[in-house]
């Protein structure tokens, strides 16, 4: 949520106030413990499964567009739902919260039976062409910049047991058999259940038929993660003189857009200027491949770093690592924010799995979106909250400064002498947490960790302190 006191948090009050006020229009029905509301109860007439539409919306079009199709779909009797408030629309979007299937699944519309689907969809198109809104993964497009997507499912919950007693969401075959709804396909792909819109040819899905460098240069073999603002993927590059492996990261347009309009796409794309610049100054940054756009997604292949995340290494330890071991990585990342910050930049989130060791043993950062120079206003905003200060707002509205990145130093630090995040209790008895701690490395972390960020020392000095340590000095 942006700042109290900017217009884009008085924009943002007020739009989800008119979201409520929609909701309690059109949508009355609001079932205990549930993120959705709805238009009316599920009556007999009603099928329990067909071809469903979905219609897509970012947190800032989401009103607007329950604006034009509310009272339609309410005035036609058709059975809807969208979420209860636009918090929870900003989790679908994310794809971290209910999973990344439901992605852009902003409203949800039920018609009486396949003809009655194909219409709405006209209709919904038109009604909402001018707006913004992310891909739904696994539907079906309408057509080519439509907001409208659709897939077959269940109306109403129907569920079956696997062998293990799990409890998965379901839908009838065409036979009547209660099969698994994976919802990661349209749902036709059982005999009985033709697309109504390829039949009527009213409308003909959008498809991606043009080449791009994801199919001739580029070839994915391993998605590492997925979600609403993008995929970040191993992948081959075959663009060099002997193929090389490399991180394929991208930006999805309107994915996880935010109060600012900044989107997957921005973001990626920002990543890329960012790593460009940083190695210019020498800063060992992944180095990039190359970068493009296709199907109004941004991309950028990055050096692949073998080894593992220290986040990764940390969980996957019997024991805490030993004192030693701690100070030869907290002098490398010290150094390395030295070098951020002595070259007028600030990293922003630093964190340790944004941190590789590689197979020499030797850190090297990733992860470079929200990075930015120093006295910039209005940066991304900052993303894990665990290697923040508790009070952040004042400096996050501040222009963007190295006290963060002291700050996460000093959380990392404090992370892997005791395997455990910091609070005031575990700082102030840090000595009690892990035995054999120097005395100049608990002056280091309680430093770093001061709520006062002008008491934070420089990363340099950090590196002076701990190579002293180190070395016995």
């Amino acid at each position: 949520m942006p700042s109290r006191n900017s217009p884009k948090f008085i924009d943002a009050i007020e739009t989800s106030n008119r979201w409520q006020e929609l909701c309690d229009l059109h949508l009355p029905i609001t079932p205990v413990n549930s993120l959705w509301r709805f238009s009316r109860f599920h009556s007999e007439n009603d099928p329990d499964q067909g071809w469903k539409l979905h219609i897509s919306a970012t947190l800032r079009s989401a009103t607007s567009v329950f604006e034009q199709i509310g009272s339609f779909l309410q005035h036609s009797d058709t059975l809807f739902k969208a979420p209860k408030n636009l918090e929870e629309l900003s989790k679908l979007n994310c794809g971290m919260y209910y999973g990344y299937p439901q992605i852009g699944k902003c409203f949800t519309v039920y018609p009486r039976n396949s003809e009655h689907c194909v219409t709405l969809a006209r209709q919904l198109h038109e009604l909402t062409i001018n707006f913004d809104g992310p891909v739904i993964p696994f539907d079906r497009r309408l057509k080519a910049g439509s907001n409208v997507f659709y897939r077959y499912g269940s109306f109403k919950r129907q569920s079956v047991h696997d062998m293990d007693g799990t409890e998965l969401l379901a839908i009838r075959s065409p036979d009547g058999v209660l099969v698994p709804d994976s919802r990661t396909d349209v749902g036709d792909e059982l005999e009985g259940r033709p697309d109504p819109f390829l039949q009527k040819k009213t409308f003909s899905p959008s498809s991606n038929s043009s080449t791009s460098l994801l199919k001739t240069r580029f070839r994915v073999f391993k998605a590492l993660s997925q979600r609403g603002k993008g995929g970040v993927y191993k992948a081959i590059d075959l663009g060099s003189s002997k193929p090389r492996f490399c991180i394929l990261k991208e930006g999805r347009k309107h994915g996880e857009s935010g109060w600012d309009g900044r989107d997957g796409f921005w973001r990626i794309r920002t990543e890329n200027k960012n790593l460009s610049a940083l190695r210019k100054l020498n800063i060992d940054v992944p180095e990039v491949y190359g970068s493009f756009q296709t199907s109004n997604n941004f991309y950028v292949a990055t050096e692949f770093i073998s080894g593992v995340s220290l986040e990764k290494l940390l969980r996957l330890r019997q024991r805490r690592l030993p004192i030693s071991q701690v100070v030869r990585y907290s002098i490398q990342l010290a150094n390395i924010l030295s070098q951020f910050h002595g070259n007028g930049w600030v990293w922003r989130d630093c964190k340790p799995a944004n941190l590789i060791v590689s197979g020499s043993g030797f850190l090297r950062p990733i992860d470079f979106e929200g990075a930015c120079r120093i006295d910039e206003l209005d940066p991304l905003p900052l993303g894990t909250l665990l290697y923040l200060p508790e009070n952040t707002e004042r400096e996050l509205m501040a222009p963007a400064h190295p006290s963060i990145d002291l700050f996460a130093m000093g959380v990392v630090i404090h992370y892997l002498l005791t395997g455990h995040f910091p609070t005031s209790s575990t700082v102030a008895n840090l000595r009690k947490n892990r035995r054999g701690i120097p005395t100049s490395i608990l002056s280091v972390v309680t430093a770093l960790l001061s709520s006062n960020a002008d008491a934070r020392p420089s990363a340099q000095l950090v590196a002076r302190e701990l190579e002293n340590t180190s070395s016995g000095g």
